[in-house]
């Protein structure tokens, strides 16, 4: 069974930064399309940051020059960096795999969470003004 484990949550204030990672077994990161989603209290889930098979790297636009995602591919790890942190970044955050293909930020609005079968429990980040 696939199971996505993320880490790294905590409560920051605003301007603090934060490292998540993401762990799982019985699946290779490396190859398909990963991605980090957050999903604000009331809100919709939505991608944040995503890394395909060949490195290639997508931020949304809220996030983009704040954000760095990275593959450990020894480890098998997913992190994500998160710098200048703002109370709108408040979230849950969940990572996700998927087979490749259609892994760029705009490709995954479009498509939405349906492709998307493996999913971790999330890790809470809350940032105060």
């Amino acid at each position: 069974e696939v199971q996505l484990v993320e880490s790294g949550g905590d409560s920051v204030q605003a301007g603090g930064s934060l490292n998540l990672s993401c762990t799982t077994s019985a699946y290779t990161f490396s190859g398909n399309c990963v991605a980090w989603f957050r999903q604000a209290s009331g809100e919709e889930r939505e991608p944040v940051a995503s890394i395909d098979g060949n490195d290639y790297q997508s931020f949304a636009n809220s996030v983009r020059g704040r954000v760095g995602v990275f593959l450990d591919a020894a480890k098998n790890t997913l992190n994500l960096l998160m710098t200048n942190l703002q109370p709108n970044d408040t979230a849950m955050y969940y990572c996700a795999a998927k087979a490749p293909g259609r892994c760029a930020i705009a490709s995954i609005r479009r498509w939405g969470l349906t492709p998307w079968p493996y999913w971790g429990q999330g890790t809470q980040v809350t940032v105060s003004p």
